[in-house]
């Protein structure tokens, strides 16, 4: 024993000093370097080039402290740094240093945040910045939950919707329910047919309704759809409006969609999981002007704000507490209900989740650090930062945007010189698919920037630029431009 007690110790020692180093090369080669104009966004590697790179074998035995510092050097290395100012490829990036803090700060501690027992900073922590979302929104009571990603809380949303609808589904199951319809968007988050899928109401009850040009919901072609799904004996219970869609950025027109909503005793929920954070500006907040008659919200906080992965909410406007009530398991060993303490804030419960991540306190300190005033800025600047790239690419002729949007996605075709004036011709469609993806291979390779692209509703690939980064000028915006222009100039 006492041989075992000295090799523990060796290794508590030995891994501290460790963590210190490895820190530092975190600090140099992400936070950094990542976020250095000169250096690259990623340092592409084929697969078979980076597995040979990595050594990912796992073996019998462990290795030295310099070959595992090489480890996280090598990790560092070869990822994409989304902290980096020219990553424009999600709808997340950059980096909120007190944000960050907070991320490393909750896996240190590394607590579940189920019980007031073993998270009572955090219980309550969570239930303060729930109720300033909710009052963003525009209810002075309600619920809701933090939960690992939009997609989750999209599907919490219509869980707790049909439970709305029809409670007998959570102890007789589907076969107490009649065949049950869902509505969104053909521009909506894919998420809604994956929650379908997973519930067990199935994809071919989610009916689309089409969209405008801008991808906003046509609401005629929502009372459409309803009369189509009565006609087949379904009963409408879930409309699911965007805020944001991932794509065009587009907003639903959610005061149209309340009332048709309203008319047909449905539940309306709003995805705002990317469009959500407009709620800070008074400037642009109009875009979301309806969204407190909502009976649910999705708000991805990780998005606009940069809390970083992942921070994600629903928010109910409820105060039956349908949450706990359609989620509920009791387990005694868990939520007992003489503790010494109030049980109400053993919140577990209401997830569907046993052991959950703490996506509390990341946004919290970064909402202390800069308050709501400075959120607002962030949320400003980036409004600002886009139209200025859309005024710039408007007088270039090698750039043909989509649509003119209202939101910070900025979607477009590069039209290199070689195409142009071809409009007519019959391969034109073909030969202007192909200019995306080539684009984006060699920017990867350069390792210059990163921007999606993505082929919809019968359009061939375009681009969609995402504004966001706080650290971003109008320098960057001029040379997202430029290095598009370089590298297409000669497809």
């Amino acid at each position: 024993l006492d041989d075992i007690d000295h090799q523990l110790h060796q290794l508590q020692t030995n891994g501290k000093l460790f963590l210190t180093e490895a820190f530092n090369v975190i600090m140099e080669e992400i936070l950094h370097k990542g976020t250095d104009l000169k250096e690259k966004v990623c340092e592409w590697k084929d697969p078979d080039q980076l597995r040979a790179l990595l050594d990912l074998d796992l073996r019998e035995h462990g290795e030295s402290h310099e070959q595992l510092l090489q480890r996280v050097r090598d990790v560092a290395r070869y990822s994409v740094k989304t902290c980096h100012p020219r990553f424009f490829n999600q709808l997340f990036a950059g980096v909120d240093y007190h944000a960050l803090t907070g991320r490393l700060l909750t896996e240190t501690l590394n607590t579940s945040q189920y019980t007031y027992e073993v998270a009572p900073v955090f219980v309550l922590m969570e239930e303060e910045v729930l109720r300033q979302l909710r009052s963003l929104v525009g209810w002075s009571e309600g619920d809701g939950i933090f939960c690992p990603g939009g997609s989750v809380s999209n599907m919490y949303a219509m869980n707790i919707a049909r439970y709305w609808a029809f409670p007998q589904v959570k102890t007789q199951g589907l076969w107490a329910t009649p065949r049950m319809a869902i509505f969104t968007s053909q521009q909506s988050h894919y998420s809604m047919k994956k929650a379908a899928t997973f519930l067990g109401i199935g994809t071919d009850n989610v009916f689309i309704v089409q969209v405008d040009e801008s991808g906003s919901m046509i609401p005629e072609d929502l009372e459409a759809k309803i009369v189509q799904a009565k006609s087949k004996d379904a009963v409408p219970f879930f409309v699911n409006a965007t805020a944001g869609t991932t794509v065009q950025g587009a907003f639903d027109p959610l005061n149209h969609i309340a009332d048709i909503s309203e008319r047909n005793g449905m539940w309306m929920h709003i995805d705002a999981a990317w469009g959500g954070s407009v709620l800070f500006s008074k400037k642009h907040k109009h875009l979301v002007a309806g969204i407190e008659r909502a009976n649910s919200v999705t708000w991805n906080p990780h998005k606009m704000l940069l809390a970083g992965l992942q921070c994600s909410v629903i928010l109910f406007r409820d105060t039956t507490n349908l949450l706990m009530h359609c989620h509920s398991a009791n387990a005694t060993y868990l939520f007992q209900q003489d503790k010494f303490y109030d049980t109400s804030l053993d919140t577990g419960d209401k997830s569907i989740q046993c052991g959950r991540k703490v996506d509390c306190l990341k946004l919290w300190l970064m909402w202390k650090a800069i308050g709501t005033h400075g959120l607002s800025e962030r949320v400003d600047k980036t409004f600002a930062l886009a139209r200025y790239l859309v005024e710039e690419m408007e007088k270039r002729e090698n750039f043909k945007l989509v649509c003119k949007g209202h939101f910070v996605n900025v979607c477009f075709w590069f039209i290199p010189p070689s195409l142009k004036g071809k409009e007519n011709s019959p391969d034109y469609q073909e030969r202007l698919s192909k200019v995306a993806p080539v684009i984006k291979e060699r920017m990867m390779k350069r390792g210059t920037m990163m921007v999606g692209y993505q082929p919809m509703d019968g359009r061939v690939n375009f681009f969609r630029m995402v504004v966001l980064s706080p650290q971003l000028t109008t320098k960057d915006m001029d040379f997202f431009l430029d290095e598009i222009e370089k590298l297409g100039k000669d497809l």
